[in-house]
Order: C-alpha cells, then sequence, then structure tokens
C-alpha cells in the first residue's frame, strides 16, 4: 500500500519556495495561518445568533433552520480529505490560497442569497473553500515548527484561534445581526453582513500567502484517488442528511425515523462509506492512507475528535437560540453573553501548552472532556415555569402586548433566568475543558507522521472534527425536534381552553417546548462527550516524553 516515489513523481518544489524567505518570517506565517482558521471556525458560528432573522426573512421552516449550520459543517467535514490530499499533492501553500479565494467569493454569494436555496448553496460553498484551506493550515504548522515547545505553543495558538473563532463569531454575528446600514442606495439586513465580512478577509489572506508562506514539495506524477473522493463525500453527505431528515416532524406531528427516505439516505450513507473503505485498501495512491489509523495513538485521537466537537456545536447551536427566544436577549447582547468563551480558551490553551511538556496527553483531554461534560449537564438544568397557571399568565401578556395600545414586545417566559449563575460560568467552563482537549487531540492525532502524509493527517483529523460535529448536531437536533413536538403537544392541551389568539398561545408554548428539547439534547450531549472521555483514558497511553520528538527519518519520501 506504500509505494516508494519513482523518478518521475519526485517531489518537487515551486520555484519561488526559496525566493520567499517563508522562513523567516514564522511569526507572521504563524499569523496568517491562524486569521485564516479564525475565520474558517467563525463562519462555523457567525450565523447562530442570525438564525431567526434568516428564518423570518427568507422564510426558512425550522426543521431546515439546522441546515445553515449543518450544510456548512458537513460539506467542510465530508471534502476535508480530498483537500489534504491536494495539499500533499499540488503545494500546501498553492491549495491554502485556493481555498480561500473560493472561501471569500462563497460568502459574498452568501451575503445576496435571495432564498433558502442559493444560501444553503453558499454555505456548501464555503465549505468546499475551507476544506481546501484547512488541512494546509494545519500540515504547514505541523511540517515548519519542530518537535518540542515550539510547536505545542503553535499548536496552542492555533487551536485557541478555534474557540475563540467560535465565540468571535457570535459576538461578531450579534453586532453585525443588529445592523441595518443603508448601502448603495439599498437598506442591508444585518444578517446578510455576517457573511459578506469575509470577503475581504480571505481575499487579503489569500494575497498575503505567497509573501509569508514557503511552499511545500509537490507530487504530481501521483493519481488522486477519485473514486475514494466521490464515494468518501457522498457516502458522509447522505448519512448526515438521513440523521437530520429523521429528526423532522411531519404533518402528524412526528418525527420520521421510520419514513422511506430517511432509512434510504442513511443505508446508502453507509454502504458508500464501506465501498469508500473497499476502494482504499485496494487502490495504489489512496485518499486516505489506512496506515494513517494504524497508530493506537493517532486512532484514539481521531475517535474523540469525532465526538467531543458535537458538545461544542450543540452548546452554541441551542444555547444561542435559548438565548434569544426564550430569555429575549438582543442579537449583541446574545453575542456579549459568549464572550467569557474565548478568554477561558485562552487561559486553557495557555496553560495546555505549559502542561503538554509535562503531563501525558490522557490526563489533560480526559479532564478537559470530563469537565465539558459537566458544563453541558449544568446547561440541562436550564428550566422555565410550564404550570398552567404560568403559561395562562404569560399568554395574557402577550395578548395585551400585542393589542394597538400595547408595547408590542414580545413576552419571554424566561427573562427571570439569572445569567450570572446559570449560563456564564458553565460557558467559561465548557470553554476551558475544550481548549484542555483539543490541543493534546490536535498533537496526538499528527504525532509522528510523515511530512508527505501531513496534509492528510491533518485533513482526517478536521474530518473527524467537522463530520463529528455535523452528525453530533444532526444527531442532538432530531432529539430536540422530538421533544419539542412532544412538550408542545401536551402543553398545546393544557392551555388549548385559554381565551386568546393562536398567535399569542403558540409563541408562549414553543418557547416552553423549545427549552425542553434543548435541556434533552444537552444531557445527551453531556453523555456523548463522557464516552469520549472514557475512550481517552482508556486508549491514549502516549507519554508526553514521546510528543516531544519527532519519529525516525524516513529512508525514503512514502505518498499513498
Amino acid at each position: 500500500m506504500t509505494d516508494v516515489i519513482t523518478a518521475d513523481a519526485a517531489p518537487t518544489r515551486d520555484a519561488s519556495a526559496d525566493e520567499t524567505g517563508g522562513s523567516k518570517h514564522l511569526g507572521w506565517a504563524l499569523v496568517l495561518i491562524c486569521v485564516a482558521q479564525l475565520m474558517v471556525v467563525l463562519d462555523s458560528t457567525i450565523a447562530n445568533i442570525a438564525l431567526p432573522f434568516i428564518k423570518s426573512d427568507l422564510h426558512i421552516s425550522q426543521a431546515n433552520l439546522q441546515w445553515v449550520v449543518t450544510g456548512y459543517a458537513l460539506a467542510f467535514g465530508g471534502l476535508l480529505l480530498l483537500g489534504g490530499r491536494l495539499g500533499d499533492l499540488y503545494g500546501r501553500r498553492r491549495v491554502f490560497m485556493i481555498g480561500l479565494t473560493v472561501f471569500a467569493v462563497a460568502s459574498g454569494l452568501g451575503g445576496l442569497a435571495q432564498n433558502e436555496a442559493m444560501l444553503l448553496t453558499s454555505r456548501g460553498l464555503q465549505g468546499l473553500g475551507a476544506a481546501i484551506a484547512a488541512p494546509a493550515a494545519l500540515a504547514l504548522i505541523a511540517t515548519t515548527f519542530p518537535a518540542g515547545p515550539r510547536r505545542n505553543t503553535a499548536f496552542s495558538v492555533y487551536a485557541a484561534m478555534s474557540g475563540v473563532g467560535a465565540a468571535i463569531g457570535l459576538l461578531l454575528g450579534g453586532w453585525l445581526t443588529g445592523l441595518t446600514p443603508h448601502l448603495f442606495g439599498l437598506d442591508v439586513h444585518g444578517w446578510r453582513l455576517t457573511f459578506l465580512i469575509n470577503v475581504p478577509i480571505g481575499l487579503i489572506a489569500a494575497f498575503s500567502a505567497p509573501r509569508l508562506l514557503k511552499e511545500s514539495d509537490t507530487h504530481r506524477g501521483v493519481a488522486l484517488d477519485l473514486p475514494g473522493a466521490i464515494t468518501g463525500t457522498l457516502g458522509l453527505v447522505s448519512l448526515v442528511y438521513g440523521i437530520s431528515h429523521a429528526g423532522t416532524v411531519n404533518a402528524a406531528g412526528k418525527t420520521q425515523w421510520t419514513a422511506p427516505e430517511t432509512l434510504i439516505a442513511i443505508v446508502l450513507g453507509l454502504t458508500l462509506l464501506f465501498s469508500f473503505i473497499t476502494i482504499e485498501r485496494r487502490i495504489k495512491n489512496p485518499l486516505l492512507p489506512l496506515r494513517i489509523l494504524a497508530n493506537r495513538t493517532r486512532a484514539t485521537a481521531f475517535v474523540a475528535m469525532m465526538i467531543v466537537p458535537a458538545a461544542m456545536f450543540a452548546m452554541f447551536y441551542f444555547l444561542s437560540q435559548f438565548i434569544q427566544t426564550v430569555m429575549g436577549y438582543s442579537p449583541l447582547h446574545a453575542g456579549l453573553a459568549f464572550m467569557p468563551f474565548p478568554f477561558a480558551m485562552v487561559i486553557g490553551a495557555t496553560l495546555s501548552s505549559k502542561l503538554m511538556n509535562r503531563i501525558d496527553p490522557r490526563f489533560l483531554a480526559g479532564t478537559g472532556t470530563i469537565l465539558a461534560g459537566i458544563a453541558l449537564l449544568n446547561f440541562h438544568r436550564l428550566s422555565v415555569d410550564v404550570s398552567a397557571g404560568n403559561l395562562t399568565s404569560k399568554i395574557h401578556q402577550q395578548v395585551l402586548n400585542l393589542t394597538p395600545g400595547g408595547s408590542h414586545a414580545v413576552v419571554h417566559i424566561g427573562s427571570d433566568i439569572n445569567y450570572w449563575s446559570s449560563i456564564f460560568p458553565f460557558i467559561a467552563l465548557m470553554a476551558f475543558g475544550m481548549s484542555l482537549t483539543f490541543i493534546p487531540l490536535t498533537l496526538s492525532a499528527l504525532h509522528h507522521v510523515e511530512e508527505a502524509d501531513s496534509g492528510i493527517g491533518s485533513g482526517v483529523l478536521n474530518t473527524m472534527q467537522q463530520v463529528g460535529g455535523a452528525l453530533g448536531l444532526a444527531t442532538l437536533a432530531t432529539i430536540a425536534a422530538h421533544y419539542i413536538s412532544l412538550t408542545g403537544d401536551t402543553l398545546g392541551k393544557v392551555v388549548g381552553t385559554v381565551a386568546a389568539p393562536a398567535a399569542a398561545k403558540q409563541s408562549i408554548i414553543y418557547q416552553a417546548a423549545f427549552t425542553s428539547g434543548g435541556t434533552h439534547a444537552f444531557l445527551v450531549g453531556a453523555f456523548m462527550i463522557w464516552a469520549a472521555s472514557l475512550v481517552l483514558w482508556i486508549f491514549l497511553d502516549v507519554s508526553h516524553e514521546e510528543m516531544a520528538t519527532d519519529g525516525p527519518a524516513a529512508e525514503a519520501v512514502h505518498v499513498g
């Protein structure tokens, strides 16, 4: 399966590589890579705050709304293996620049979207651009910085950008969503700015790459594994679509786990993924060299990285909506509510980077996952008063506010929830736990990967993170949809006799039902991340002394 490169496929280096003087600008190179990572991760969450406004403006159903988030993560994760291999074969700087350009153009398309189809298409294209750029960025760090403290520091900064970007996305998204600027004679809805802001950032980053980054070796004589790319990507897309469709509610108010469309999509997805593995075992130059998965340390890190992000996706997705829909926060206020996340993430990343030189990865990542699970368990405890008397009172307030003489303000049944005791400490705990987890897992996953395979190694790691997050969010959204429907039906009977307009009753009932759905998703998410913790404690046995070394130099460069 491993083939020594022949003369016609020998590594070549871009002629401009040595002219850039990239090695002299490691600091600025890291800044550029981290800015790109910040933009890519930021886009996973920047739309979360805007979801209620996107839903209203483009008339997207609640069932399809998750695809604004899941669609990006799915395209991102599904194409990462291909993106990683492209960087290995054709040069990581070149591929990095192409990915950033595609991402910027797709962001512009999303900002100008006129309907649901156009928006979701742009999100898929954004995912494509991110999938091309992200593995190249991570591989450039892995092959530029020597093993030990310098690489640990570089990875800690990179990993911190992942968490910081997610939180900044919520803050920036909240601020931009609250704006309604007048541009070129038109009133622009603020949510559109959450996409348009990526255009200048992405293009400037792509333009700066040749000046700050040195090109990697290329292996253009090696054929690209298109059958593997097609079956792997379509398999992941089909599987996530099936799970997501299962969570939608049909005309009878039931979830669709047994619907033909759901079953066909899941079976097709599993079949294609099985075909993908079969192809990778037999093809000469596979998209995913299975030797990457043979190492126990890497395999454990990959499995954990597929489970853990689902918890973070769930927190941002459900909590951002809960804070606005149930607690009544404005978009900007909701973004500010997540500000503890980047600060705690930076603190945790700094601590984790230093401790990696003295403590084995399993202890850091295992502790981090336990703390993150505790945070989700406390989000599960969020509740609102659903007694008949309180619901009736809130409905009457809603009716009063919607009368011509009223304030027209929506009544929020969770407005009395204390942010400082119920939200703030657990956002910080979640961020701290994630930073203790991501840095050891990133270093473990890329440890002793040959330089020729570093792009695909980075691609596998990012794939596990994005696809795991997409699958996890699809699963948790399905669970939430079930409890939203179940609770909504129950509360509808409780207040059915209240003399009030149907719209007023539906508003209050939905808030209570969404609370039930979101908190159940948090509970399942907590057990998911604790399952990942158990895997880490049992199977991640690499020592911190070994992590400070590079593997023995290969006698020949290998690809495929």
